[in-house]
């Protein structure tokens, strides 16, 4: 049992509450109460009958019983080609190790158990994402408050398991406000289920506009709850999208397409990688920001998704680890400040002093944060497992058709029609898209060749392992848009490396390097375009920067999940924060209209 483990165990070997006292499922037969009380209580598996996309949502995951129930169902009974989406609130976690202790009671859950457990969503405070392919389903985990987590949810459930502790030790989870905000996230014709009959939760169910009705609980309980919305669900229109560049970002939106039960169409006028995703070479580190606002939020949720999908490719990686260099006197308190935020994972990030540092780098050096789980990886196999089939074309403009999207190149020849259009083409991406604030960066990156190694590190520049040497880059010219090679900045590249590690700078020969240069897009105030662009079924996904691989894969998912109308991955607040309207509406709140 984890030191912080909310859960103790009786002596019989249940799994109960030490902060509310009260039972994680019932002693006579927990999955048979989560059968009969929220399976069948919210009408499954009848409810998803003939549906595309089905979402439940639960209010306490636990030790995932009632999840493990429900992805048994959905196994044996869901629609052909449908897919389910779960999301669930937990504000104390339990481990993957207490998950599969309690699961073990029910073998016939083994497999279920197993693939759960094994994917069993980190603690950090924040939003994490479970994948399911095995059983077209996807799980969202809020790690945090039900307030919280409900006000920053964007989807519409059409199931609801209420299966937090007892009212009267957990009435935060059963108030009024709470079930007012479940009953506004649903879906026309949603059903809720719970085991308690309590009045408080009877009265705030109706008053937020269910129809209520006690049934025939199960075991010692008498009686539990059913409610119900009025309408019926129809399911969102449309499932395929066309996504506009072959780089980390339209990889990342078509693996997030695909992921959610769409279907993908990759379009790229050149190769993958042939824009800032091609160096042999690229850092996966989280962006620092000792504000721990909604954006620092973002920015660690957008870094443990990216690594974590980037582990399940361990061919891509090249090492783990990397070491952020203390630049000047105030970073060791910021970096000391961001390691003891609730943001990351327990020892995600780790002080070094500048013994260790010296240490790990072979020379002198400062202090540094230590970036356990960063990655270097190989950016080939993942654009090429992520792309799929590509469709070598030019999009020329795009044009509003009868139900969707039509493509065309600069003959006016039908390239692609598609219910949904994602525009992920970086600079390239104003052409189709006018008004998008970007700005063209110019990186030139530059590498060996001879083997030579070196831990990873960054300071303002960084130096990396490559496939056949050292990555070390990169420069940062803003309005150019040459792609040119330069020798004069290989001797920029290697001078900064000089400024933070001169022995390792001192053994590369500048007459030996390799390189290439990309043109970056970047926004005014540093953070993507992820979102909507006003036209119903087009949207953006650009500006990154050089922080695509980092980014990418969770704002991709967050513009999949709004193309095919899913619940998204981040926060409405987060959401806000990427949204490629944001300009306007900050010029129009400053003229007052």
């Amino acid at each position: 049992m984890a030191a912080d483990s909310p859960l103790t165990w009786t002596d019989d070997g249940q799994p109960r509450s030490a902060l509310f006292g009260d039972v994680y499922f019932s002693a006579e037969d927990g999955l048979a109460e989560s059968r009969a009380v929220f399976l069948e209580g919210c009408g499954l598996p009848e409810a998803w009958a003939d549906r595309r996309r089905f979402v439940v949502a639960e209010l306490g995951f636990g030790t995932g019983l009632n999840i493990a129930a429900l992805l048994q169902l959905w196994q044996s009974t869901r629609p052909s080609g449908a897919h389910l989406h779960i999301a669930s609130i937990e504000a104390h976690p339990i481990t993957s190790d207490e998950a599969a202790r309690a699961l073990a009671r029910w073998p016939e859950l083994a497999p279920i158990a197993s693939l759960l457990t094994a994917r069993w969503p980190g603690r950090a405070r924040g939003r994490h994402r479970v994948d399911l392919p095995e059983l077209s389903a996807t799980l969202d985990v809020a790690i945090m408050e039900v307030a919280d987590a409900l006000v920053g949810w964007s989807g519409q459930a059409d199931a609801w398991f209420l299966d937090g502790f007892s009212p009267a030790t957990n009435p935060g989870m059963w108030s009024d406000e709470v079930l007012a905000m479940v009953a506004a996230r649903s879906a026309p014709g949603a059903r809720a289920a719970t085991f308690t009959v309590a009045g408080q939760v009877r009265r705030g169910l109706a008053a937020a506009g269910f129809t209520v009705e006690k049934r025939p609980g199960f075991g010692r309980k008498r009686e539990r709850l059913e409610a119900r919305l009025a309408g019926a669900a129809v399911d969102p229109p449309g499932r395929r999208v066309a996504i506009i560049g072959g780089g980390i970002a339209g990889a990342s939106a078509a693996r997030a397409v695909r992921g959610l039960g769409g279907e993908a169409i990759v379009i790229e006028a050149q190769a993958p990688g042939a824009g800032g995703s091609g160096n042999p070479a690229a850092l996966v580190t989280p962006r620092l920001d000792a504000g721990l606002g909604e954006a620092a939020r973002l920015f660690a949720q957008a870094y443990a998704r990216a690594t974590q999908l980037y582990e399940d490719a361990p061919a891509a990686i090249l090492s783990r680890g990397v070491v952020q260099l203390a630049a000047g006197e105030r970073d060791a308190e910021r970096f000391a400040k961001i390691a003891g935020s609730d943001v990351f994972e327990e020892g995600e990030l780790a002080i070094l002093a500048p013994a260790v540092t010296s240490d790990r780098l072979g020379e002198a050096a400062p202090s540094a944060l230590d970036q356990t789980r960063a990655l270097v990886i190989r950016p080939e196999p993942i654009l090429a497992a992520w792309n799929g089939q590509i469709l070598n074309a030019a999009v020329d403009r795009l044009e509003a058709a009868e139900h969707g999207w039509r493509l065309l190149d600069a003959a006016d020849a039908v390239i692609a029609d598609a219910d949904a259009v994602i525009v992920a083409g970086a600079l390239a991406s104003r052409d189709l898209l006018a008004g998008l604030p970007l700005q063209p960066v110019r990186g030139q990156a530059s590498w060996t060749t001879d083997g030579a190694s070196a831990p990873a590190a960054a300071w303002g520049g960084y130096v990396l392992p490559a496939p056949q040497g050292l990555l070390l880059g990169a420069t940062h010219d803003r309005d150019d848009e040459s792609a040119d090679l330069r020798p004069g900045d290989h001797q920029r590249n290697l001078a900064t490396l000089a400024t933070a590690l001169p022995n390792l700078a001192a053994k590369i020969d500048p007459e030996t390097l390799e390189g290439r240069a990309s043109i970056r897009a970047v926004t005014p105030d540093r953070l993507p375009l992820a979102g909507s662009v006003g036209a119903p079924g087009l949207y953006a996904l650009t500006g990154f920067g050089s922080r695509g691989f980092s980014l990418a894969p969770l704002l991709a998912e967050h513009v999949a999940a709004l193309a095919l109308s899913a619940p998204s991955p981040i926060s409405r607040a987060a959401a806000d924060l990427v949204t490629p309207d944001r300009f306007a509406r900050r010029a129009a709140r400053r003229s007052g209209s």
